[in-house]
């Protein structure tokens, strides 16, 4: 009897080690996540504070229309969304959507985020191999997103591996999404930087600023990766090694 309720006590004691160990907060990829936030807002407000555009007074929304029709894209919409900074592109709909600090805008900032995601149209229009990988993976990355932390604390409640393991394994995805991510976004903002040089949006002394606001952006993605893989080592670390109780 001694020996069973030492088993079940030693159990108990591993479930709540590793659930503490498992919500631990993980500091460093957290503290770079909301350092490249920070840098990406007071960049871009930097920029769109400053006076507008030399080249053309044009709007960011303006400036997108051009941009896609030089490149020969006539058939996405550009809308405007609400929130500050929520601008995308969504290739299913082939629509641009531009945010309330981006559609009216002619500051540089706003011009360089509408530029950036009208490299992802032209991705989408030349079939930009990253861009479309991540749009097929996406459903099975939400589902892994949605159900790998529960796998992994069912698995630690019952004791089960195998559980814990799937658990990673779905959480791994998310990983992978973010790596692919990293290309997609850079190649976007190459695209950007070349395409406002080109087509004269923006003067050449304009242009470093909105190198810099993409520039933020993109370290906001590099966090994002840096965090999640972060993520995915430690729980390797954890559980790696755990065996079937």
């Amino acid at each position: 009897m001694q020996r069973l309720v030492f088993e079940g006590g030693g159990h108990f004691v591993r479930l709540s080690a590793n659930i503490c160990q498992l919500h631990r907060p993980n500091t460093i990829p957290i503290f770079c996540a909301a350092v490249c936030r920070d840098y990406r807002l007071r960049t871009f407000h930097e920029h769109d504070l400053a006076a507008e555009t030399k080249a053309e007074e044009t709007t960011a929304a303006e400036a997108a229309e051009k941009i896609l029709h030089g490149a020969g894209i006539y058939d996405v919409e550009i809308r405007h969304i609400s929130g500050d900074l929520t601008d995308n592109y969504d290739p299913s709909n082939r629509v641009l959507n531009l945010s309330d600090a981006t559609f009216r805008s002619s500051s540089v900032a706003a011009i360089g985020v509408a530029a950036h995601e009208c490299g992802h149209a032209i991705q989408d229009a030349e079939s930009y191999a990253p861009l479309k990988i991540r749009g097929a993976i996406v459903p099975v990355v939400n589902f892994g997103a949605t159900i790998s932390w529960p796998l992994i604390l069912i698995g630690i409640v019952l004791g089960g591996r195998t559980l814990i393991m799937l658990g990673v394994l779905l959480f791994s995805l998310t990983v992978i999404f973010q790596l692919v991510t990293l290309p997609v976004e850079f190649n976007a903002s190459s695209r950007a930087l070349k395409i406002l040089g080109n087509s004269h949006i923006l003067y050449d002394d304009e242009i470093s600023g909105a190198r810099k606001v993409l520039t933020a952006a993109a370290l906001t993605y590099v966090a994002a990766a840096a965090s999640s893989i972060l993520q995915l080592l430690r729980l390797l670390l954890l559980f790696g090694d755990r065996r079937d109780d």
